[in-house]
């Protein structure tokens, strides 16, 4: 979810480590449909409640503690990780809606999109420059939005919202000087607050569909905080070790985990602008990686040379 620090190692020593972070995060959607009885608000909340004491554990193990109370002393990166915070927030809060209404296909894309977003926002912000082939994969991008503003309307939100929310989280966690878990742990403390008072007020109507009201859905509301961490370590671990251009490829295994999911094990159906949008997509997804291979194949020879 944020760019490694230090340079990479050989692609081979991080893959595993990625494709385990990315293939938990594709099948995720089969561990929030067994929640969608809870409200969407509250699953977040017990999220981000049980995801902080795991990140400590996992920060006590690694000695990461001192990076993480070095974060919450500096100002500057303390309002830049609490904008991230909102931002991770209401990509989380959209994406359990998203599972829970049966529009997981909407979702996929949304992380389809998530790359070519990454590359706008760093020509906006970060001063970086198209390629001709990103050009054209960022148009046919594009059409395939415009497509769905024809045909499937209801459902662009979702993955607009998905792509630019956790684009700009990526630009900011990108420019914030903290290590992807001890920055977690700050985010998810600055969101503790709200998020204990949402979880008491849930407890307080007792509705009888959330925590409280069964061992088994009490259980899985903890699990969020496993399903939020252990990925995010995993990817942190194989971002230390392989090229961030080279993780660039396995991260499309998320989004399309999610659409077979969304296809052939959740029954929703394809509409015929989503197919266009999905085909054109693919297609600039296509363009945008042959152009991060040459430049990949590119930067060898220079430093074999």
């Amino acid at each position: 979810m944020t760019q490694p620090t230090a340079p990479a190692e050989s692609p081979q020593r991080g893959l595993p480590y990625a494709l385990a972070a990315y293939g938990l995060w594709g099948f995720v959607p089969l561990f929030f449909k067994l929640l969608e009885s809870v409200p969407p608000v509250e699953v977040l909340a017990q999220r981000i409640v049980w995801s902080l004491p795991l990140c400590f554990v996992i920060m006590l193990f690694r000695r990461q503690i001192g990076e993480y109370i070095a974060a919450l002393k500096d100002g500057r990166v303390l309002r830049l990780l609490l904008a991230s915070s909102l931002l991770i927030a209401l990509n989380w809060l959209v994406y359990i809606y998203a599972i829970f209404t049966d529009h997981v296909l909407a979702a996929s894309l949304g992380y389809y999109l998530n790359p070519l977003v990454n590359v706008l926002l760093g020509m906006a912000f970060l001063g970086e420059r198209l390629s001709r082939l990103q050009a054209v994969a960022v148009v046919i991008a594009a059409i395939g939005v415009a497509i769905l503003l024809a045909g499937a309307l209801d459902t662009l939100w979702i993955s607009l919202t998905l792509a630019l929310s956790f684009g700009t989280y990526g630009l900011i966690r990108k420019v914030v000087p903290v290590g992807s878990l001890p920055g977690l742990a700050v985010e998810t403390t600055l969101l503790l607050p709200l998020s204990v008072a949402v979880v008491g007020y849930y407890l307080w109507i007792g509705d009888g569909r959330g925590f409280g009201a069964g061992v088994e859905i009490s259980w899985l509301l903890a699990a969020a905080g496993v399903v939020t961490a252990v990925p995010l370590l995993l990817f942190a671990t194989a971002a230390r070790r392989m090229s961030y251009a080279a993780l660039g490829f396995v991260q499309y295994l998320a989004p399309t985990l999610q659409f077979l999911l969304g296809l052939f094990i959740f029954n929703e159906p394809l509409k015929p602008a989503q197919l266009f949008c999905f085909l054109l997509i693919w297609i600039s997804i296509a363009v945008f990686s042959f152009d991060m291979w040459r430049k990949m194949r590119a930067e060898r020879m220079v430093t074999v040379a």
